[in-house]
């Protein structure tokens, strides 16, 4: 199954400070993303999702603007999970972009799980949802 890269992009009324720390932190983190995560030296993030790790290499980390994973998988080699936060110049709001990567035939179902966890990541910041 080939592997597609999407795009998602949501309105947050939450400071690029704060959903900053979401992407970053391991309390924040599980509040709404994993279950469980564990940072170790060079960046590296394992992930928990009900019992099954994911690990990935925190590759760029610019404060309040980017944070970007790349997967460590074998079989994930060339993906990655990018957190891109800016500002609407004309709404002032913050504009999250998430790219991820999915089977082609996921793409729906990854974009409803987005959905979800956007719902958290909103009611933990108090920005909504």
């Amino acid at each position: 199954m080939e592997r597609v890269k999407i795009e998602v992009e949501y309105l947050l009324r939450a400071s690029p400070a704060l959903l900053y720390q979401f992407f970053t932190t391991p309390s924040a983190l599980v509040r709404w993303f994993c279950d469980g995560v564990d940072i170790q030296g060079d960046g590296i993030y394992t992930f928990e999702w009900s019992g099954y790790e994911e690990v990935a290499q925190l590759t760029e980390d610019i404060e309040e603007e980017l944070v970007h994973f790349n997967w460590l998988e074998d079989d994930r080699e060339g993906e990655y999970l990018e957190f891109k936060i800016s500002i609407s110049p004309v709404t002032g709001e913050t504009i999250l972009t998430i790219t991820d990567f999915c089977d082609e035939d996921e793409v729906d179902q990854q974009r409803e799980l987005w959905e979800t966890q956007i719902k958290s990541l909103k009611k933990e910041t108090g920005s909504g949802g």
